[in-house]
């Protein structure tokens, strides 16, 4: 089953390099990213877990625990981690689940649910589609899902912006337009009656056209 934006992100309970996991309450009240990657020991998936470990400040700033997951065993996550650190001047500073048994990739549609077998056996290849990027809210719904080949690393300054504008958006129930950085112009609905609307945006708005409604970024 693929996930989508709206649904439940499932629980689960896994081994990681910080210990067991329960999923949800990992999780906790807030927000997190959940990312994923098929294979230990891979060039690009090695970049991405150094881009996310230096950027760990600016996902704290915003209050997204992180989480990662391969599909190898936990000694082998040390291992790599290592790697991680030579390469990329730090190590992951964040949990990376180890999934032996396939079960948390099946439980999130990345794998097939007939996948099985020794996971020592299989190639990057063959997992392939475990490339995902989940964004989960407080009420642990899935806000964001990305999918990225394995050739492609991942714009980690991008799944910021988009934390950054689900998070306004959730707060103050505005939209963000294409391109959209902190501090820019943001809509908000034509729905909104014109009598509540000055209440919330006293300071009034711009609107080119009648379904058009901007408003400087609420704060």
């Amino acid at each position: 089953m693929t996930l989508s934006i709206g649904t439940p992100a499932p629980d689960f309970e896994a081994e990681s390099t910080e210990g067991h996991i329960s999923f949800h309450k990992w999780l906790g009240d807030g927000w997190a990213l959940f990312f994923s990657h098929p294979k230990d020991f891979t060039p690009v998936c090695t970049t991405e877990l150094g881009a996310v470990a230096r950027l760990k400040p600016e996902f704290d700033k915003r209050g997204v625990k992180l989480i990662g997951i391969s599909v190898d065993p936990t000694d082998q996550h040390h291992l790599w981690s290592k790697d991680i650190e030579e390469t990329q001047g730090v190590a992951p500073n964040y949990p990376l689940i180890a999934d032996v048994d396939f079960n948390v990739a099946k439980l999130y549609g990345m794998l097939p649910a007939s996948t099985s077998g020794d996971v020592n056996k299989r190639t990057p290849a063959d997992n392939q589609t475990v490339r995902n990027i989940f964004v989960i809210g407080p009420d642990k719904q899935i806000k964001l899902v990305l999918i990225y080949p394995m050739s492609t690393g991942r714009n980690w300054q991008e799944v910021l912006r988009i934390i950054d504008s689900l998070q306004l958006t959730a707060k103050h129930g505005v939209s963000t337009p294409s391109d959209w950085k902190q501090g820019e112009d943001v809509f908000f609905s034509a729905a909104v009656p014109e009598e509540e609307a000055r209440k919330k945006f006293p300071k009034g708005w711009k609107s080119p056209k009648p379904y058009f409604r901007i408003v400087e970024q609420p704060k």
